[in-house]
């Protein structure tokens, strides 16, 4: 396809990087540890470390973890969330040569398990909080080295240990729990400030990380990241926005909010590694849902980028201590994790006079593919163009490239695409191309621009009579209508069409009803498009990073479906078995 899109480049964006500017992530870390040193890099609790402490504790952490026999290559799991210890443990791993494993903390025994058993995972480092989900699966994995570390280990004597105290005690956020061996994370500190630390220097081909993902198929599997492909999704963050930065950084420190996940792929790339090679600081966020505390820790500082979802700026913009923050110096609110809604953006934009941002990517792709120019006047409805040094398609079901204006699945090459599944050449074989390109998995609409339009994940579709019903355009017109804060739309089996649409929705305020759904979705929504069955609901499931979990509502309904079948049958069964009169 030819690159229509570079027409629409801001100016000063480069068409193409040189990924060559550093060998590996190693680099990358020794240059803006030491460039850097005297700045804030990261902001938490009222406590803020610079990037000489990260320097020092990481290096300390590396020789203890050298200091246990892993070998280069060797992978050592991160199961934290953003507290300052995360951006020490992650340099520490990259730096003694180690393969860096991001692990979700609210994992379930067997989705933990799945990961440390597949990545082959030597080490982890672990928040207490969730050491008992660890402690009922390890016998079952390869981790054999575990240093456990608490909320306030980082925050010093007096109150890192007032911290802890409550965490454990007052607020009981830490179940029992019972790891032989495990090393406590000060402890570790001071063991590897007694030995001797041997700096590694990966290739750009090494793998860097392993970021679980469930893909576009089936069961959870790593993304190899190389260190190529880490520091590429970074130098493209950094051109796209180039501007804004140079602008900010005149005046003052560019300071991030990392409310997002640092161990999600954006935060990685994003907040971790562009804040290292921009001398940017970051807020930690440990947990965004908790909104007041969130509000608290911003009220006190200024911040210029804050990435989020969907649904957290649509929690934030509702929440009534919006205006104990402010929001004055903040230049970009960037969307990501899943379709920005038009009623979260004019929301949004009432109350804090920015458009938000709205992009694209994956972890396979290292997070950026795709996003809208900084500078736009209104809210696009589109996930952007390409970025620089990246070609995208739009294929059809047998593989052949669709002219513009033509739904199809979105196909990425570039070079922050994974080199593939981790140990799974079969997997990788299904999404690769034979010309380099990755199928995304999700259904895209290219205009005569450049332009993006994400239409849905191609999981997510729903065959109604044998049209394709996409719940991104149902969810987007029914969060417009007044008294619905949130809203999901599944598919769920119907005799008569094959499938048709149920409608999950969150009230905004009492007295809503069916009916008014139902008569407002007649006015919005094609036929066949409309729910069939509407639930009304007090909360929707989310990812951690508060993506709409579709997939758990399709089998809570099953479920339904499959009791209520069941009870049918029994019912049936009694009748035909009763003795006649």
């Amino acid at each position: 396809m030819e690159k229509i899109w570079l027409k629409q480049y801001p100016p000063g964006v480069p068409h193409t990087i040189d990924t060559s500017a550093y060998r590996s992530l190693v680099e990358l870390l020794d240059e803006g540890l030491t460039r850097h040193a005297s700045l804030p890099a990261y902001r938490f609790m009222g406590r803020a470390w610079t990037f000489a402490d990260i320097a020092v504790a990481s290096r300390y952490l590396a020789a203890y973890l050298q200091g246990l026999g892993l070998q280069q290559g060797d992978r050592v799991a991160v199961m934290l969330p953003n507290v300052p210890q995360y951006p020490v443990a992650v340099a520490a791993i990259l730096r003694a040569g180690f393969v860096v494993v991001n692990v979700n903390p609210l994992y379930t025994p067997r989705e933990l398990a799945h990961q440390l058993k597949d990545s082959g995972s030597k080490a982890i480092v672990i928040l207490e909080n969730f050491a008992h989900t660890l402690q009922e699966v390890l016998p079952a994995t390869p981790v054999r080295h575990i240093v456990t570390t608490a909320l306030g280990d980082m925050l010093g004597a007096i109150k890192g240990t007032l911290v802890n105290q409550v965490v454990r005690h007052v607020r009981k956020l830490v179940p029992p729990f019972d790891v032989p061996g495990a090393v406590p994370f000060n402890k570790a500190l001071r063991l590897g400030h007694g030995q001797t630390f041997r700096p590694a220097s990966p290739g750009p081909d090494d793998v860097a990380v392993l970021q679980y993902t469930g893909g576009t198929t089936g069961v959870s599997k790593g993304a190899m990241l190389l260190h190529r492909n880490v520091i590429a999704a970074m130098l493209l963050s950094e051109a796209w926005n180039d501007t804004l930065f140079k602008q900010v950084s005149q005046q003052e420190q560019f300071t991030f909010v990392a409310a997002l996940p640092l161990y999600h792929i954006f935060g990685f790339s994003v907040n971790l590694m562009l804040g290292l090679r921009l001398g940017a600081c970051n807020i930690l966020i440990p947990n965004p849902r908790d909104i007041p505390a969130m509000f608290k820790e911003l009220s006190r500082q200024r911040f210029h980028s804050f990435p989020a979802v969907n649904t957290l700026f649509a929690a934030m913009a509702r929440h009534p201590d919006f205006d104990t923050v402010d929001w004055s110096a903040m230049r970009q609110s960037v969307g990501g994790g899943m379709a920005v809604q038009q009623a979260t953006a004019k929301l949004w934009r009432d109350r804090t006079g920015l458009i938000i941002c709205e992009g694209y990517g994956l972890s396979e792709t290292t997070a950026g593919v795709t996003c809208n120019p900084g500078q736009q006047p209104a809210f696009t409805g589109t996930i952007g163009l390409p970025l620089p040094s990246t070609d995208v398609v739009i294929l059809d079901e047998a593989g052949r490239e669709l002219p513009l204006g033509a739904a199809g699945e979105l196909a990425v090459r570039g070079p922050q695409v994974m080199a593939g599944y981790w140990q799974r050449p079969d997997e990788t074989a299904l999404v690769m191309t034979a010309d380099g390109f990755m199928r995304t998995g999700d259904i895209c609409v290219m205009d005569e621009r450049g332009y993006i339009k994400l239409i849905d994940r191609k999981k997510d579709m729903i065959k109604v009579s044998g049209f394709n019903v996409y719940p991104n355009e149902i969810e987007d017109m029914v969060s417009l209508m007044p008294g619905v804060r949130e809203c999901a739309a599944i598919g769920i089996p119907d005799e008569h069409s094959g499938e048709a649409v149920k409608l999950f929705i969150v009230p905004d305020r009492p007295g809503l009803t069916e009916q008014a759904v139902r008569e407002y979705c007649a006015q919005v929504l094609t036929g066949y498009k409309r729910q069939r069955v509407v639930v009304f609901t007090q909360d929707l499931p989310k990812t951690a990073i508060g993506k709409v979990l579709r997939r758990a509502l399709r089998d809570e309904a099953f479920a339904a479906g499959a009791t209520a079948a069941a009870a049918s049958e029994e019912a049936a069964k009694e009748v035909t078995e009763a003795p006649s009169a």
